[in-house]
């Protein structure tokens, strides 16, 4: 099946690595492709206790404070080459494409090429989307589609940044 988890509200990577954990924890294996990430968040550390789950970061870091740059969809296009294959050889029982459609989002990768390597995948491969802004093809293609919404946030509401543990 393919997941997709979207929307504007928190937990969609939350939720994701959750249905990782319990995926490994039944004896299959697990890789994880964060794209515009770079930094090691919290929950990168998993790989260190559970050995069924490979994360790679695939990213330059976010959009926040900078637009993206040549560089950054050339790094996107390689890392969903790479993705493909992995989709493609089932080496894996389950792929999680972490913030993918935010690499749509901001022109690194078109929809279509990202469906394709989808498309590619192995039968028994699960595939999870996260990522908020996900196009409608992606609603389309998706077997489950869970959209977070944010009603409260604390970070709004009360300027509280991200805490360690608990937002990264």
């Amino acid at each position: 099946m393919i997941h997709l988890y979207t929307g504007n509200g928190k937990g969609k990577t939350t939720a994701a690595f959750g249905l990782a954990i319990r995926c490994a924890m039944t004896g299959k294996k697990v890789w994880i492709g964060q794209f515009v990430k770079d930094m090691a968040y919290s929950e990168t550390k998993i790989t260190e206790f559970v050995d069924l789950i490979k994360i790679e970061q695939l990213g330059q870091g976010c959009f926040i404070d900078r637009p993206p740059q040549e560089e950054d969809k050339i790094k996107a296009s390689s890392a969903l080459e790479k993705c493909g294959n992995i989709l493609q050889l089932g080496e894996y029982d389950m792929v999680i494409l972490d913030e993918i459609t935010i690499a749509i989002y901001f022109g690194l990768l078109s929809e279509a090429s990202v469906i394709q390597a989808i498309n590619g995948k192995a039968d028994h491969v699960e595939v999870i989307l996260t990522g908020r802004y996900a196009t409608e093809g992606f609603y389309e293609i998706a077997d489950l589609v869970t959209e977070m919404t944010e009603i409260k946030h604390y970070y709004t509401e009360k300027g509280l940044l991200s805490r360690k543990g608990i937002d990264c």
